[in-house]
């Protein structure tokens, strides 16, 4: 059957309302009007008995949904930390489905497996990470968080002679992982899916930095366990770095396995400007990031990074006589998922599209928007900037806390930007994260200007 006539129709309509939604995106405003129940009203909660024309339904979809659409995209949506899609990454990513191959094995998709490869080795450059390290193209920051510290406790209890991929944990020395006390939640969540439970919290700074000396005590606690210590390069809230160089060396002192959460700061140690804020992480055991956050590429894109290939691939690689798999080593042994999308190619497409120069630009523009916001947020009456605002991250206060929730509120209704309420330090706080490659000056000022209304009103 001649699928391409069908096909093309219907990739056409896509590509109009694509460029459409795209074109829409400096002037819209980024909270969605419509909610649930209204979208799904548009798009018909019966299944059809029979065939509808795929234009048809590509039609139905961009109109119903259109509503209910969040300006994610948008150079003014500063929630959440989630970044936007760079032109190349996002051209590259309709690429990647047109083509669609389960890229697994290098002998059934060489074409995949090379920009795997490639881009595998273009994040440890650029990085500034171990050469001979593995990175595991992943779903997302939390699964790159699983990846990791599955390679780390299989590896910390294979040294004291328990082989956990055959006799799993029942009866094993258990495992104690030590984190600062404002480590993210998706580190919690990686811990609970590989059975290891809550970590043991170690105190960390004003700024959500881990205490070196504490970290060194804690480990000498004469708790003789194999350890796991998890470090964060990018705290939520103030977007502070550990303090590398002191964390690990406690660490590996007392043989323990350090892992990074760099879900949005790991990619500062591409930029000169930044790069003294990961001083010493190159160190570590593992390093996990979200690319779609700082490096901007489409969802979903985490990336697991490995010092030892073959503790990686002792942790999720499986056997199947059905598979052709290649001596030199295959993509799915590097991750969770036996099928796998094509994440590289997006990865790959913005590291070529960027070079070392544009990535280092990236997140220095992206720095330099937070530290205007913070500029702006100072000269506003009784606004408080409430972390040292070292890379992306911005926490404002705007009086009590009643007060600084009403300013949270007052902004998504006026719609001009979406920022974000939270609470760090027992304060509600005003939350801004820098993510996105599209947001300019102008968008900054724009969404300080609806601040400052939002502020007196």
């Amino acid at each position: 059957m001649d699928r391409s006539p069908e096909a093309s129709e219907a990739l056409a309509r896509a590509h109009e309302h694509a460029l459409r939604w795209l074109a829409s995106l400096p002037d819209r405003a980024v909270p969605p009007k419509a909610p649930v129940a209204q979208v799904a009203e548009a798009l018909g909660t019966e299944l059809p008995d029979g065939p509808t024309d795929p234009v048809e339904v590509i039609d139905l979809l961009a109109e119903a949904a259109e509503p209910g659409l969040t300006a994610m995209p948008s150079g003014r949506f500063f929630g959440f930390v989630i970044g936007g899609t760079h032109p190349a990454a996002l051209a590259a990513d309709w690429l990647t489905s047109a083509w669609d191959q389960n890229a697994g094995m290098r002998t059934v998709t060489p074409a995949t497996t090379a920009l795997d490869d490639i881009a595998e080795g273009w994040v440890l450059e650029l990085l500034g990470l171990p050469a001979d390290g593995a990175v595991g193209f992943v779903t997302g920051g939390t699964t790159a968080n699983f990846t990791c510290l599955a390679a780390g406790r299989d590896a910390v209890l294979t040294r004291v002679g328990w082989d956990v991929a055959t006799r799993g944990l029942a009866g094993s020395p258990g495992i104690r992982v030590l984190a600062g006390a404002e480590t993210h939640g998706s580190v919690d969540l990686a811990l609970r899916y590989l059975g290891l439970g809550a970590p043991e919290l170690v105190p960390v700074d004003t700024q959500g930095r881990i205490d070196p000396a504490a970290l060194r005590e804690a480990l000498e606690s004469g708790d003789d366990r194999p350890a796991i210590v998890v470090l964060q390069a990018g705290n939520i809230h103030s977007g502070a770095f550990d303090p590398f160089a002191e964390a690990i060396a406690a660490a590996h002192d007392h043989g323990a396995w350090v892992h990074i959460d760099g879900a949005f700061g790991l990619f500062a140690g591409a930029s000169p400007a930044f790069r003294h804020l990961v001083d010493g992480y190159e160190s570590a055991d593992s390093w996990a990031t979200d690319a779609h956050k700082t490096l901007n590429v489409p969802y979903d894109c985490g990336l697991a990074i490995v010092r030892d290939p073959a503790a990686l691939r002792a942790a999720m690689s499986m056997q199947g006589a059905y598979l052709i798999q290649d001596a030199a080593g295959d993509p799915f042994e590097k991750v969770p998922e036996l099928s796998r999308r094509a994440r590289a190619v997006a990865v790959w497409a913005v590291l070529r599209s960027l070079g070392r120069t544009g990535v280092a630009e990236l997140a220095e523009r992206l720095a330099r928007h937070a530290r205007a916001f913070a500029d702006g947020i100072d000269g506003i009456d009784g606004a408080e900037v409430l972390n040292d605002v070292v890379f992306t991250q911005v926490c404002a206060s705007f009086g009590d806390d009643d007060r600084t929730r009403d300013v949270v509120r007052r902004m998504l209704q006026d719609g001009t930007a979406w920022t974000t309420g939270s609470v760090w330090h027992d304060r509600a706080v005003l939350r801004i994260s820098v993510s996105n490659w599209s947001t300019t000056e102008t968008d900054v000022e724009r969404t300080l200007e609806a601040l400052r209304a939002a502020v007196v009103s």
